[in-house]
């Protein structure tokens, strides 16, 4: 089954979609962490008690060189959570998945704009594969498409790693990369809530209530 992430530091959000989605978990970035002005170890904490023992949580590394993405990815790693370490999938940050992996570190390459790109962190052992669906559309690219091709890489190669596909505008992208088989996807808040909105919906409901107590006042189905 799909895994389904919020991409958010809003923890108010989390519990509200916590109770009505089967989220896997929650997603972070240091831009989101940033706008939030909440670091990453207060934040998990108030996550792992919305979310529970079984929540996964992505943080991604801030270091620019090899050496300091390792120290910190094996600090993050070391925290009293299910953690995932990102890592921008650039020269400096594929050789640093290559050494990440050796200590067993679960790895997402992000800020992936290409299919070859991801295919190469892919090669590298990178568990997790993050395209940036609606910025790649925004360049003028297909971002669906880049997902889609580096899907079939994947495939083709055996690869064990998941895409799980992120920056999303509306609910039709998010539709589109889940039809290819992705093993993952991390949706904002906003996009998040429109998956399971329509105008025609509550009228529609509206219209059963209406319907239900003219007939039958104020009792339930079971009493009818």
């Amino acid at each position: 089954m799909i895994e389904l992430y919020l991409d958010t530091a809003d923890i108010e959000q989390v519990a509200r979609f916590k109770q009505c989605l089967p989220l896997k978990g929650v997603t972070t970035n240091p831009t989101i962490l940033a706008k939030s002005l909440t670091g990453l170890r207060d934040l998990l904490a108030s996550l792992a008690e919305i979310m529970g023992p079984n929540a996964r949580f992505f943080a991604q590394v801030v270091s620019t060189t090899v050496e300091g993405m390792v120290e910190e990815a094996k600090k993050i790693n070391q925290l009293p959570y299910d953690m995932v370490v990102k890592v921008p999938a650039t020269e400096v940050g594929l050789a640093a998945i290559k050494q990440i992996k050796q200590e067993g570190i679960v790895v997402l390459a992000t800020a992936i704009y290409s299919a070859q790109q991801g295919f190469l962190a892919a090669l590298c052992g990178a568990d997790y594969l993050a395209p940036y669906v609606n910025r790649i559309d925004t360049m003028g690219a297909d971002g669906v498409g880049v997902v889609a091709d580096l899907q079939h890489l994947i495939n083709q190669h055996r690869l064990p790693t998941k895409i799980l596909a992120a920056s999303f505008k509306n609910t039709q992208q998010a539709l589109e990369v889940m039809k290819l088989g992705i093993g993952a996807i991390t949706l904002p808040v906003e996009v998040a809530a429109q998956m399971f909105a329509h105008p025609a919906v509550q009228p529609a409901v509206d219209q059963f209530s209406k319907d239900w107590h003219g007939a039958f006042a104020d009792k339930l189905s079971f009493e009818s």
